[in-house]
């Protein structure tokens, strides 16, 4: 940075007020022109607008502050044209951008092919998930969705498994560890189902209700081609007057052509679950060999898919405690859950339930 010095000024007659400001802005422009690169035009900012060492600031403590008062409109006229042209010289400067070969080094040719950025695309699993929900909107179905960390009350009491029944064996049920003083109820596990959504559902709007249930559940199970200690459930509940079996038929058999094709047939078959009475398991025509017999349906033309039944009055039961409209000599319905890898697998032609999870993009880019 060039420190010159500004001279005292003793005549502040108009005629000396103009030539010493003409001298300073020749000056200006002179270093002004020379300017190269961002250290340069720092520089020049610096010399005249530093608010220490600016040799404007300089005119402004010699100049301005000396003059007598008669001169002093004069000279801050003058001053502050001086300061624009300073500031627009700086501004000029800031803004002439990089020289040609610079501009050259970083041109862009326009004639080579672009970066190409991968597209992501649904989950199988999330895509057959919200496929099976999409079904049962279309029949005027709402969605539920519940909390992963459930109590041992919504998991289990209340959908009718009472202590000492086989499903809380702990071999099948991840709980949270230390809570040995919390009552048994109270007690966090892993929900081993989306049930628990049916019960928070009704305790919270009484009926009529028609609601499925997408979610991820966790058991203890050992991995293998078709188990999984993590997977996912699509469950449903309809609750009214006058809801029959043939009500709980009607509408699987319709979800079932839905997501397989029309040419697809259901059948029941007598089952047990605790929250369902009576239950079934639902079985469709194998949709590989059109219920002829092959190795995937192992020669029997059926798949068993999912359970199902109407719900048991002990359930009702429970809701009623909350919801008093949930009197089972009044209402009835029914409810059923399917895997969802299991039908994404048969969907798809996956014969390991862990390439869902593996994260292999050469498996996951097929469904791209």
């Amino acid at each position: 940075m060039t420190n010159v010095s500004i001279p005292e000024l003793a005549d502040f007659t108009e005629s000396a007020l103009d030539k010493a400001f003409a001298s300073l802005e020749a000056s200006a422009r002179e270093a002004a022109a020379g300017l190269s690169g961002d250290e340069a035009v720092e520089a020049f900012r610096l010399e005249w607008l530093g608010r220490k060492q600016g040799r404007l600031n300089d005119v402004s403590s010699r100049w301005l502050k000396a003059a007598p008062p008669e001169a002093k409109k004069a000279l801050g006229v003058r001053f502050n044209a001086l300061k624009a042209v300073v500031e627009g010289l700086l501004e000029q400067a800031a803004g002439a951008g990089p020289s040609d070969a610079s501009l050259k080094a970083e041109a862009i040719d326009v004639t080579l092919p672009g970066t190409r950025r991968l597209l992501g695309a649904e989950h199988p699993i999330t895509r057959t998930l919200n496929e099976i929900v999409s079904v049962f909107a279309a029949l005027g179905y709402s969605v539920g969705v519940g909390p992963e960390v459930e109590t041992d009350y919504y998991n289990f009491e209340c959908m009718n498994f009472p202590p000492g029944h086989p499903a809380r064996d702990t071999q099948d049920t991840l709980v949270v560890a230390n809570q040995e003083r919390r009552p048994l109820r109270d007690r966090l596990l892993l929900r081993t189902h989306t049930s628990p959504v049916q019960m928070r559902t009704m305790e919270q709007q009484p009926p009529p209700v028609r609601i499925v249930i997408p979610g991820k559940v966790h058991r203890n199970d050992a991995a293998d081609a078709t188990h999984s200690p993590i997977f996912h459930q699509v469950e449903g509940l309809c609750v009214d007057t006058n809801i029959t079996f043939s009500d709980l038929k009607g509408t699987l058999d319709h979800a079932m052509k839905a997501l397989f094709g029309s040419a697809v047939k259901t059948r029941f078959f007598p089952s047990f679950f605790p929250f369902t009475e009576p239950s079934a398991d639902v079985q469709i025509s194998c949709i590989f060999c059109g219920g002829k017999g092959c190795r995937k349906c192992k020669n029997s033309g059926w798949i068993e898919l999912l359970g199902c039944g109407m719900v048991d009055p002990a359930v009702f039961a429970f809701a009623a405690q909350k919801q008093p409209a949930y009197d089972p000599k009044k209402i009835s319905g029914f409810a059923f859950g399917m895997g969802v890898e299991r039908i994404a697998m048969m969907k798809y032609g996956v014969s390991e339930i862990g390439q869902f999870y593996a994260g292999d993009m050469r498996f996951l880019n097929q469904f791209v």
